[in-house]
């Protein structure tokens, strides 16, 4: 259920509903958002006699969310969700504003000479996140599976020597401690969207959560994974489209631009389109970037590499630099004419 305070409700009713939701069962998570405080109380709710809330002192109004998401769910935050990076920082930057960002950077980090050379680009084309694998989940085990901790460290560096924020997929629980000091955002792969007790674990982390959506996965089942990641604390969750399986076999995955007003109506959380896996193809990540972000992306995540056509891994998807640079261009014209900033 969802109770929402009023605007001048103060602290001491805001506790004394908090305590009365929790002597009633219910867990309850709080959201402060510019106009009022929202409640969400997540358990056995469907009994309870919602009366009794609406007139304890404070509360606006009460209701029952019919979806099954609570936290997920637009109605717990109705303003939307803003995710603050490196809050005090040179390298600050929001998501899930009106600034549409981009996530750029090699699928698998190979070495120093690649990596810097990335980050070079992805900061003079005014992008502010690099992305990058470093334990690198391969469909084959005789594939390249990734540099692990010292690809991160190389990711660190060269992103802190161009002002920039990292990301970087984490595979399994024991990977998430170590990878703590090399990342600003843990991304969380098709693969393992429904690992119910990695995503649990990462809801105790204090770290913003990219989810990518599973290769087979409806909207719902991607939403109710991030509520996974939120039942524990940790709202910070940004939410991806990359691609579904379907019959269609002329592009790798069927990029489902759809997803993405739906996800924006039906959740507050921010989301991403990723053009990369969700096509396959290197000539139509820059046209799907663009459908992307005039559908209303928060984010693009693309791969892009120095020598693409030899890249160790995804090199059929990836943008070689120069047509990376070409691409933000184009970008920024898109969300311009859609009342937003690149």
């Amino acid at each position: 259920m969802i109770v929402a305070m009023q605007e001048t409700a103060t602290e001491e009713q805001i506790d004394a509903v908090i305590e009365a939701m929790m002597e009633a069962g219910v867990d309850v998570h709080r959201t402060t958002g510019k106009m009022q405080t929202i409640l969400a109380g997540v358990g056995p709710t469907a009994g309870l006699d919602l009366s009794k809330f609406e007139v304890l002192p404070g509360v606006l109004h009460v209701h029952r969310i019919s979806s099954p998401y609570k936290l997920a769910g637009r109605a717990f935050r109705p303003e939307g969700t803003v995710i603050e990076f490196a809050k005090g920082t040179p390298s600050a930057v929001t998501l899930g504003g009106r600034q549409v960002h981009v996530i750029a950077g090699p699928c698998a980090i190979e070495n120093r000479e690649q990596i810097f050379a990335i980050a070079q680009c992805v900061k003079a084309a005014g992008a502010h996140f690099l992305r990058g694998g470093a334990f690198k989940p391969r469909s084959s085990p005789y594939s390249f599976q990734g540099l692990g901790i010292p690809g991160l460290e190389l990711m660190r560096e060269a992103a802190e020597a161009h002002g920039l924020l990292t990301i970087s997929e984490v595979m399994e629980i024991a990977q998430i401690e170590p990878m703590l000091p090399y990342v600003d955002c843990f991304q969380v792969g098709a693969r393992n969207m429904q690992n119910f007790n990695l995503l649990r674990e990462l809801g105790q982390v204090r770290k913003p959560v990219l989810l990518k959506r599973g290769i087979a996965a409806t909207v719902e089942e991607l939403l109710l994974s991030s509520e996974y990641i939120m039942s524990g604390g940790n709202y910070d969750v940004i939410v991806c489209e990359r691609g579904i399986r379907t019959y269609e076999t002329s592009t790798r995955n069927t990029m489902d631009i759809s997803a993405i007003p739906v996800l924006k109506k039906l959740s507050h959380l921010p989301v991403v389109g990723d053009p990369s896996h969700g096509t396959g193809r290197r000539d139509m990540v820059a046209p799907m970037a663009r459908a992307a972000v005039a559908a209303g992306a928060d984010a693009i995540l693309v791969e892009i590499h120095p020598n693409a056509d030899k890249a160790v891994s995804d090199a059929a998807q990836t943008l070689y630099l120069e047509q990376f640079e070409e691409m933000m261009a184009e970008l920024r014209l898109i969300a311009t004419a859609v009342g937003r900033t690149l």
